[in-house]
C-alpha cells in the first residue's frame, strides 16, 4: 500500500482506484476483478448510512459504503451543525456516541460512555469525526458510485451496479439515501409528496395555511403592481389553492445550510452567474412595504460560526423549485442543486449589494460571508443540497400523525423520535391580491415516541434484505418529525443490528424476532421506550 495515500484517501475510493478495495481489514469480504463483496452492501453515505457500516463492523460483519456523489456524511457534515434534537436524552446508541465524539473533540477530551454530548459544531468536525469511525472500523467508501442496476433473485437483491460497471454483491442492503434510490429501483413501493387528511385519518396533512414563515405585510404578487393581468412575479404558483387538507404531489422546500461568520478573512457572498434581480422582486416589495429581516437564521455552533437556514416568509428555501427531484434523473437533480444554489447565491448578494434597499439591510446581510475554513474544496459553500424530503417507502407500518402525538404507541420500537412535526412551505401562491406561501407546518409532539420495525422494512413479496432507514414509511407530517438526522442515525443502527440477526438466523428481514432484535439493541445502547427506564 502506498505510503503517498492519506488516510482520507484511503477510504474515500472513486473512479477506478483499487488499493483499498482487496486490503485486508477494510471490512470487505472479497475483491475478484470489478466484484466487491460484503455482508452489507450500503448505498448513501450520509450519516445513517456511516453508522450501519460502523455497526455491521462492530457485530463482526464486513461492510461497504457507495455514494453516488463526492460528498461523506450527508447533512450532519453538509452545514446543519446546529442538531434539530427534539429530546437529547431519547438519542441513545452510535448516534449519541457520536455527540460525545464531537463533544471530546471540540475539547480536547477523552471519550468516555458517560462523556457530555455536543448537538451544535463546526461541519469539519463532524466531519473529522466520521473520518475516525470509518478508520477505526475499517470501512471503505466509494466516491462517484451512483447506482444504474439492481441484480436480483426471487424477492432478493444479490448485487448492485454502478456507473462505471463496477458490482457490489453482498447478504445483505441498506438504502441510507435521501432520495430512496435503491428502494425505488428494487422495485420496493413508496410514494411521495403530501397526502390528503383523509388518507391516514390525520389533521395537518395535504395543504396547509399557517402564519409561520408567512408574509406579515401585503405583498403584490404581480408584474405590474395592482394589475393580474401583467402576470405573475417568478417563484409563484399559478394555480389556485386547494381546499385544507388536500393531498398532492409537492414536497417541501429545500435549500443549503450555510456556515456563515462575521470573521475578517470571510468569503463575501458570490454573485452567481445569471443573476437577476427580478427573481427578488418579492423580497424587494416586502423590504418596501416596511420589512427588515431577518432574513436567514444565525445559530452559533462554535468559533463565530454559523449553521444559517431559511427563516422567514422570503429566505433561502427555493419554494416550487424541488417538485421533480424526488423522481428525477441524476441530470435533471444535478440542474435542480444547480438552480438551488444560484438562488440562494443571489438572494444573499440581492440582499448585500442591490441599491434600492436600505443601507440597513445591505449592512447587516454584507456583515455575513462563508467560513473560509468550512467546505474549501466548493470555495465555502456547502456540497449538500438539503433535501428535506424525497420517496418515502410505503410497508406494513406507516408512521402518522399520531404516532408523533402519542396517540399510537408501535409495540415493535426499535428507536425513538420526538422532534416537532415540522414541514417546510411547499408553495408560493396569490391569495386575495397577495402573495402567501403555503404547505409550513410546525406541531409539537408531546415527547419521545417508538419507531416502528415495519416502517424501516419492504414487504417481503417485494424484497427480503432490503432495509430502509432513511426514506423509511410515514406519512408527509410524520416524516416531518421524523426527518432528524439523530434518528436517521439511530434506525440506521437498528436496521443493521436487524440485519445481522437475519443473517444469522437465516430469516428474512421482516421475520427477525423483534424481542430478540429489542434486547439487541438496548446492549447497544439504543433508547426504545419513553420515559427511559432507570439504568441497573
Amino acid at each position: 500500500m502506498s505510503p503517498a495515500f492519506t488516510r482520507r484517501q484511503l477510504l474515500r475510493l472513486g473512479g477506478s482506484t483499487l488499493v483499498v478495495a482487496g486490503a485486508a481489514g477494510y471490512g470487505v469480504a472479497a475483491y475478484t476483478a470489478n466484484v466487491v463483496r460484503a455482508d452489507l452492501v450500503v448505498y448513501g453515505a450520509t450519516a445513517a448510512g456511516i453508522v450501519a457500516a460502523v455497526q455491521m463492523r462492530r457485530m463482526g460483519c464486513t461492510a461497504v459504503i457507495l455514494e453516488p456523489g463526492c460528498h461523506i456524511g450527508g447533512m450532519t457534515t453538509g452545514g446543519l451543525g446546529f442538531t434539530d434534537r427534539g429530546t437529547a436524552a431519547a438519542i441513545g446508541g452510535i448516534a449519541g456516541e457520536f455527540y460525545r465524539r464531537v463533544h471530546a473533540k471540540c475539547h480536547g477530551n477523552t471519550l468516555t460512555s458517560d462523556s457530555p454530548t455536543r448537538l451544535a459544531f463546526e461541519p469539519h468536525v463532524a466531519a473529522e469525526v466520521f473520518d475516525d469511525l470509518l478508520a477505526e472500523h475499517g470501512i471503505a467508501v466509494y466516491l462517484g458510485a451512483r447506482l444504474v442496476a439492481v441484480t436480483t433473485v426471487g424477492n432478493r437483491i444479490t448485487a448492485l451496479t454502478v456507473h462505471d460497471e463496477r458490482t457490489f454483491a453482498g447478504s445483505m442492503f441498506l438504502d441510507a439515501t435521501y432520495e430512496g434510490d435503491l428502494m425505488a429501483s428494487a422495485g420496493v413501493a413508496h410514494t411521495f409528496g403530501r397526502e390528503a387528511n383523509s388518507v391516514y385519518g390525520e389533521t395537518v396533512n395535504g395543504v396547509q395555511l399557517s402564519t409561520a414563515h408567512q408574509f406579515s405585510l401585503s405583498v403584490d404578487p404581480y408584474v405590474v403592481p395592482g394589475s393580474p393581468r401583467s402576470g405573475i412575479l417568478p417563484g409563484i404558483s399559478r394555480t389556485p389553492v386547494a381546499p385544507a387538507g388536500t393531498g398532492d404531489g409537492r414536497t417541501q422546500a429545500y435549500n443549503f445550510r450555510m456556515c456563515l461568520t462575521r470573521a475578517a478573512d470571510r468569503i463575501r457572498f458570490p454573485r452567481p452567474a445569471g443573476y437577476d434581480p427580478a427573481d427578488y422582486e418579492i423580497v424587494y416589495r416586502y423590504v418596501q412595504a416596511g420589512y427588515r429581516g431577518p432574513f436567514f437564521s444565525a445559530r452559533g455552533v462554535g468559533n463565530g460560526k454559523t449553521d444559517s437556514n431559511n427563516n422567514g416568509a422570503f429566505s433561502t428555501d427555493f419554494i416550487g423549485a424541488n417538485y421533480d427531484y424526488p423522481t428525477a434523473s441524476h441530470t435533471l437533480r444535478r440542474t435542480i442543486t444547480d438552480d438551488h444554489r444560484s438562488y440562494q447565491q443571489g438572494l444573499l448578494w440581492f440582499l448585500a449589494n442591490d441599491p434600492r434597499l436600505p443601507a440597513s439591510v445591505r449592512a447587516s446581510t454584507a456583515a455575513w460571508g462563508l467560513a473560509a475554513d468550512e467546505f474549501t474544496a466548493t470555495g465555502g459553500w456547502p456540497p449538500q443540497l438539503y433535501v428535506r424530503e424525497s420517496r418515502r417507502m410505503l410497508s406494513a407500518y406507516v408512521m402518522t400523525e399520531w404516532d408523533c402525538r402519542g396517540r399510537v404507541r408501535a409495540p415493535d420500537s426499535i428507536g425513538l423520535a420526538s422532534y416537532t412535526i415540522d414541514s417546510h412551505n411547499c408553495q408560493r401562491t396569490v391569495i386575495d391580491g397577495s402573495v402567501r406561501n403555503e404547505g409550513d407546518v410546525q406541531v409539537k409532539t408531546p415527547g419521545p415516541y417508538p419507531v416502528s420495525y415495519r416502517s424501516i422494512v419492504p414487504f417481503e413479496a417485494q424484497c427480503a434484505n432490503l432495509l430502509v432507514p432513511v426514506c423509511l414509511s410515514a406519512s408527509h407530517v410524520a416524516y416531518g418529525s421524523l426527518r432528524m438526522e439523530p434518528v436517521f442515525m439511530l434506525l440506521a443502527q437498528s436496521a443493521a443490528t436487524a440485519a445481522k440477526l437475519a443473517l444469522d438466523s437465516g430469516v428474512p428481514v421482516q421475520r427477525v424476532d423483534i424481542a430478540a432484535l429489542q434486547t439487541r439493541l438496548s446492549q447497544g445502547g439504543q433508547h426504545l421506550q419513553w420515559p427511559l427506564a432507570p439504568a441497573p
